[in-house]
């Protein structure tokens, strides 16, 4: 465990160490900026590389060249000394810590984590790079999420660096990527409120939110996935690069902003623009409020929209050949009955999220939106605007159907869904409970426990697919309520009071019993023997099967036949494939399950197969064919050379 850790620790640390220089050559020193420029210089090497048609190893050779010119105009000019974040340091242990115990819970590459894995794997493993190499299917097309495979390049070069293989990467960088994240969410916290005490608690209720109460690790236990990296770490870094643009406005803290705005559009596009909709909002309610920050405001908003805006351009393309996009009929029902009990469906023209996503998180998200309308307390303060402001944004957004049905239309309703995620559970909590403590007084550690206990045990989470035992639906409604009132107050009334001293004791207390009954259940569920691949077949694919041969399967085994080997199949389980006109998903699912009822080899044929895998658990058949590789349940067998 400890020289692996090593090895990724250190792999990483090569990996962010441009980004790194050309933050500290602008005079930032927060790992948020880092973060932002690293994946901005790999956006730019790996644009390099595909246009070339190389292979990693260009990369890695551009990046080196970037560290390389930051360091000499350094040298030449000196390192500017930039602001440290008080602090940090506590932040950045705690996550070491978190990083520690996640490494025991991460169980085997699941779910999309195969997906995201075989992408992985192609980057590092082929030559004659190139957008459409990454594919799972020779003859597919991008996938609109992840049509420049940006993240799974910096997995893929990890892997390199390391000399781990990618699953090992995909499975245990979240013990290495915790820390940075626990401290970009300690950083964001300091950009809103200029407190250690309030940075910490809305990072610990963030940690806590994301990590604890789903149980076994939760959104951190998947940080290496696109999706969980982008919502934990790239998310984050943009809002405090963002914030600071608003509170010190500058050319060197816009260009930061717009190169994290940048990273997290090409790694999770939809995420960039749900993080437009509650900077907005708090825009609007500090001019209102306070009527302040418009112009500075403005910058760091454009910062935020420019450079997605561009990149989703030239997504677009890709984007119009998605079902899920400016959906038909047949597929806006697929999708309804799919996330029934997640929409509150009036048409098929007409639907909005429900108001049970918002509290599906449990006893933190609860009081998180109780606490939003205290922000009415602090109107004049950065952190209460975005609370009230964020709130109203996002729920306007979810809750009206005449946003959200458009929002669907844009994004999908797969995706549209997620921005329930983006109201400010962290930062209201944290706020909220310094504004209670100082109306309550000394009592309020103790109701904080009480509370918290009382919380966890009648509402901890519903974290499964569907929704079963939520909390009821009214309290929703009640956050909204209140968040409309508390705009309302702070137009009439300039409260300030004082955060009371009791208030980060009150928050640790709370957060205690959620956490106490997620690190109870800390452990990976164990995999089901069908649902993996024998050692003896994967040796099979890496070593007799030529690189980016097309192996032709059943979907699962397909599925993680391309995970394990840099090779290409025909069919994969269509929830886990782009559906669009060249990838036809549920098309090459109809086929494998006919060629698993009739053998008929001019299926495998006509995609281009020339290998074929048959499974004896799914009933897979023998075939007159050369075999290549034969177990108790696998047969690897050659296809003719025609096909």
């Amino acid at each position: 465990m400890i020289l692996v850790y090593a090895k990724l620790a250190f792999a990483t640390a090569l990996v962010l160490a441009p980004g790194w220089l050309v933050a500290r050559t602008l005079g930032m020193r927060s790992v948020s900026a880092c973060v932002s420029w690293s994946l901005a210089v790999l956006f730019a090497a790996m644009a390099v590389v595909f246009a070339l048609g190389s292979s990693l190893w260009l990369a890695i050779v551009v990046l080196a060249a970037v560290a390389a010119a930051a360091v000499a105009v350094r040298v030449r000019r000196g390192w500017p000394a930039g602001e440290r974040v008080p602090g940090r340091w506590w932040a950045f242990g705690a996550g070491a810590l978190l990083g520690v115990a996640l490494w025991p819970a991460a169980g085997a590459v699941e779910g999309d984590g195969l997906f995201h894995l075989a992408r992985a794997r192609k980057l590092l493993e082929l030559d004659g790079l190139s957008l459409s190499r990454v594919s799972e299917f020779a003859d597919g097309s991008l996938h609109p999420g992840y049509a420049f495979p940006l993240w799974h390049g910096a997995l893929a070069l990890v892997s390199q660096l390391s000399g781990e293989d990618p699953e090992v990467v995909v499975r245990h960088l979240p013990s290495v990527l915790a820390p940075l994240a626990v401290l970009i969410a300690y950083e964001v916290g300091w950009a809103l409120f200029r407190r250690a005490w309030a940075a910490g608690a809305a990072a610990a209720a963030q940690v806590v939110l994301s990590g604890f109460a789903p149980g076994q690790g939760g959104a951190y236990a998947i940080l290496s996935l696109p999706a969980t990296s982008s919502r934990h770490l790239l998310v984050p870094a943009a809002l405090a690069l963002a914030l600071e643009t608003v509170r010190t406005p500058s050319w060197s803290l816009g260009a930061t902003t717009a190169a994290a705005a940048l990273a997290l559009a090409v790694v999770h596009p939809t995420y960039a623009i749900f993080l437009w909709i509650p900077f907005a909002g708090f825009l609007v309610v500090r001019a209102l409020w306070a009527r302040a920050d418009l112009r500075a405001g403005s910058l760091a908003l454009a910062a935020l929209v420019v450079p997605s805006a561009i990149f989703m351009l030239w997504l677009v393309p890709v984007v119009t050949e998605t079902r899920s996009v400016s959906p038909d009929t047949e597929e806006v029902r697929r999708a309804l009955d799919k996330y029934a009990g997640q929409l509150d469906v009036r048409s098929d023209t007409s639907y909005s999220l429900a108001a049970e996503v918002f509290t599906r998180r449990g006893a933190i998200a609860i009081a998180s939106l109780a606490l939003v309308f205290f922000a009415a307390f602090a109107a004049r303060r950065r952190w209460a605007a975005f609370v009230v402001g964020g709130s109203l944004a996002v729920f306007a957004v979810t809750l009206a159907p005449f946003l959200f049905t458009p929002l669907s239309d844009l994004v999908s309703i797969s995706q549209a869904r997620r921005a329930a995620s983006f109201v400010p559970f962290a930062f209201a909590f944290a706020g909220g409970i310094g504004v209670l403590a100082r109306i309550v007084g000394p009592l309020t550690p103790l109701l904080a426990l009480v509370a918290g206990i009382v919380l966890q045990l009648a509402y901890p989470g519903d974290f499964g697919y569907r929704l079963v035992d939520t909390a009821p639906p009214l309290i929703t409604w009640i956050a909204v309520g209140g968040a409309v009132a508390a705009l309302l107050v702070g137009l009439r009334w300039r409260l300030r009071p004082p955060l009371e001293a009791s208030a980060p004791l009150a928050a640790a207390l709370f957060l205690v019993p959620v956490a106490i009954a997620g690190a109870s259940d800390w452990k990976p569920e164990p995999a089901a023997p069908i649902a993996s691949l024998s050692e003896g077949l994967v040796r099979a694919l890496r070593q007799e099967v030529p690189r980016g041969a097309i192996v032709f399967a059943d979907a699962e085994t397909s599925y993680r036949a391309a995970a394990s080997a840099p090779v290409y199949i025909a069919v994969a389980p269509p929830g886990h494939v782009a559906d669009t006109k060249e990838n036809r998903p549920y098309e090459r699912a109809r086929d494998a399950r006919r060629f698993q009822r009739t053998g008929d080899l001019s299926i495998p044929e006509r995609y281009g197969a020339q290998y074929l895998v048959a499974d004896r658990l799914r009933k897979g058949r023998a075939f007159d064919l050369p075999v290549v590789y034969e177990d108790g349940r696998f047969t690897l067998y050659r296809l003719p050379q025609g096909a």
